[in-house]
């Protein structure tokens, strides 16, 4: 079996996508944060002690999205030409989706995956003075757009 991020030695490397043509590409991921009813409640108000967590928690997910390869060592340095994080709040806690997009040589998956987790981490920062038992679940790609691969959808996501 051969690894691509592996070089003959066994060392970790960064693929080479210099010859790659840059395409299209995007990627949407979701996750979620769990939290108490009292919480969901507290953030339904507005009257979070911290602030507005959602605007804090989106516009963190946008710049986790552009710093994606100062936190992965083998994720590719590529423009990041739009990010959207949107959040959702429900009965169990707060539901988090980004979609990132690029016109480069590699996909966009880690920057979405990032983008939602930071935006999670974010929400948990935000909320953990009133809530201490908030959780981050469910953390996915769930489509994928472009690229050698093509398009791709999670199953229990269409």
């Amino acid at each position: 079996m051969t690894f691509t991020h592996l070089d003959s030695a066994g060392h970790a490397r960064m693929v080479d996508v210099t010859e790659k043509t840059p395409t299209v590409r995007a990627a949407t991921a979701r996750g979620f944060v769990r939290c108490a009813a009292s919480t969901v409640e507290l953030l339904r108000d507005g009257s979070v002690p911290k602030g507005d967590v959602l605007a804090v928690a989106r516009i963190a997910g946008i710049q986790a999205a552009k710093r994606t390869p100062e936190l992965l060592p083998l994720a590719h340095v590529i423009g990041v030409h739009g990010a959207v994080v949107d959040l959702e709040i429900e009965d169990g806690g707060v539901a988090i989706e980004a979609t990132v997009r690029t016109a480069d040589r590699t996909g966009v998956e880690m920057e979405a995956l990032t983008a939602v987790s930071v935006a999670a981490l974010s929400v948990v920062d935000m909320i953990k003075g009133v809530d201490r038992s908030a959780s981050i679940e469910h953390l996915r790609i769930t489509e994928k757009q472009g690229g050698r691969s093509g398009s791709w959808r999670r199953p229990e996501e269409s």
